[in-house]
């Protein structure tokens, strides 16, 4: 029985379904004449050469619909994130991606029709091209069709990260086509009109779609000379390079500068997770609160495929840089608010997946986080506990009580209406849904780490 992804609708090209544990793309007959440019061309075998476009298997099949040409069977992605889960470096290595691969699609003869930022995934640590169906034979003469897809969906929200405020990228969650470029323009300082190419390209090009959005005028009746398409291409990859945005400290970002561990009881706590690990055999770890990576990595390190969430901007970007640099193929550093966590978003609310419609890990763990959900943010341990119990089988968990400096400094500027707050209470919400499996004092500390299991019966 095939189960539509439900992502894939709007592309008269083809779709994605998974059958029988199986993830295949159908590709119609209308797109016949590309795919087989594509695959002929050698533009294919070079965009895999080069790791930039992930691999698929062609399928023989009996049974394809009348308007199927072939069915394909793609290499699956372990984790599909989407724009506004990245850091402002993810989205700009995922823009520089897509713009390397236009420019080497053009020397065969073949040009992207798409450029959404959703086509690009992070895989074993790279940014790669998931859409095989993205690509169209180019036509001298036209211009890029994809040009305002990539303003949208790339150059507006990385321009406004770097010259307004790095929340912005939160608009992506709104705007699921890109942000639109005279809000974008709206949003930006006036020095940015100074900046030839945030000029012409966000707002020259917003004021010309604003002038031209009554008259309608097909793209055909454009033209555009293959090395000025170039030139454009060219313009954009350095306007692009050339976006910085210093992660400048936060609360969390340095977080692990003034936490109140002593050295040696860092180390505890680093051997006792490494511990609770093998323990729960795990396969897939999400860390929730993982800061900059340094307990994700204890799983990732041990080939473990771990996606390390944050709700900091700058711990993620820490992350991210230092995986990146570090080659790091098992752990995807995200942004993630746990309060408010992604949705189903766009056409019935099921074409964006909310974060827990997505692959799920069979150990989750909760590392100098439940404080901040229980005080911070109000959440009852009892709810805590059940949305754990929604994400994995395993959950290695970390209680901070009262006494602890860290939880002290929150409750310095509140009322402690927290009665519940204690580890018997916690204990006795926790094991409505898991079974308590170990549990050990992190020496140095009053802190406790916790291994659980989901119950089988909730």
């Amino acid at each position: 029985m095939q189960q539509r992804e439900e992502g894939s609708f709007r592309d008269p090209s083809g779709f994605l379904y998974w059958e029988q544990g199986k993830l295949i793309r159908q590709v119609n007959i209308c797109y016949k004449e590309h795919y087989d440019w594509l695959i002929e061309s050698g533009l294919y075998k070079k965009l895999i050469d080069e790791k930039l476009l992930i691999s698929h298997q062609e399928l023989s099949s009996d049974t394809k619909e009348a308007d199927t040409y072939k069915l394909i069977s793609p290499e699956v992605v372990h984790f599909i994130s989407y724009p506004y889960e990245w850091c402002f470096s993810q989205l700009k290595d995922a823009a520089l991606t897509t713009l390397r691969i236009q420019k080497i699609a053009m020397k065969y003869g073949v040009t992207l029709k798409d450029a959404s930022a959703y086509n690009i995934q992070f895989h074993n640590g790279k940014p790669i091209l998931i859409d095989t169906l993205s690509f169209e034979k180019y036509q001298e003469g036209m211009p890029w069709v994809a040009y305002r897809q990539f303003c949208q969906h790339f150059l507006a929200p990385l321009v406004l990260m770097a010259y307004t405020d790095i929340r912005l990228s939160q608009l992506l969650r709104v705007y699921i086509d890109g942000i639109p470029l005279d809000l974008a323009s709206k949003l930006l300082p006036r020095k940015t009109k100074f900046k030839f190419s945030v000029l012409m390209n966000i707002h020259l090009h917003a004021k010309s779609q604003k002038q031209h959005e009554d008259k309608p005028k097909s793209i055909k009746n454009y033209e555009m000379s293959r090395r000025n398409l170039m030139a454009l291409i060219d313009s954009l990859e350095s306007a692009v390079q050339g976006l910085k945005w210093k992660a400048a400290g936060t609360e969390w970002g340095d977080y692990y500068s003034i936490t109140n561990y002593t050295e040696d009881a860092f180390d505890k706590k680093k051997t006792l997770v490494n511990s609770f690990l093998e323990k729960a055999a795990s396969n897939y770890v999400w860390d929730l609160g993982a800061n900059t990576g340094v307990f994700s990595r204890i799983a990732s390190n041990k080939d473990i495929k771990t996606v390390a969430f944050d709700i900091d901007p700058v711990a993620v970007e820490k992350n991210y840089l230092y995986s990146k640099k570090y080659s790091e193929a098992n752990i995807l550093p995200l942004l993630l608010d746990l309060t408010n966590p992604s949705s189903g978003i766009g056409w019935s609310n099921t074409e964006r997946k909310s974060i827990l419609q997505r692959m799920l890990p069979d150990t989750v763990m909760a590392l100098a986080l439940i404080h901040h959900l229980a005080i911070s943010n109000n959440v009852p341990l009892v709810k805590i506990a059940q949305f754990f119990s929604n994400i994995g089988s395993n959950l290695i968990i970390e209680f901070v009580p009262k006494s602890d400096s860290q939880v002290q400094k929150l409750l310095s500027s509140r009322e402690d209406i927290f009665n519940c707050y204690d580890e018997e209470n916690f204990e006795k919400d926790f094991s409505r849904y898991f079974t308590i499996i170990d549990k050990q004092l992190i020496e140095g500390t009053q802190r406790t780490l916790y291994l659980m299991v989901k119950n089988t019966i909730v």
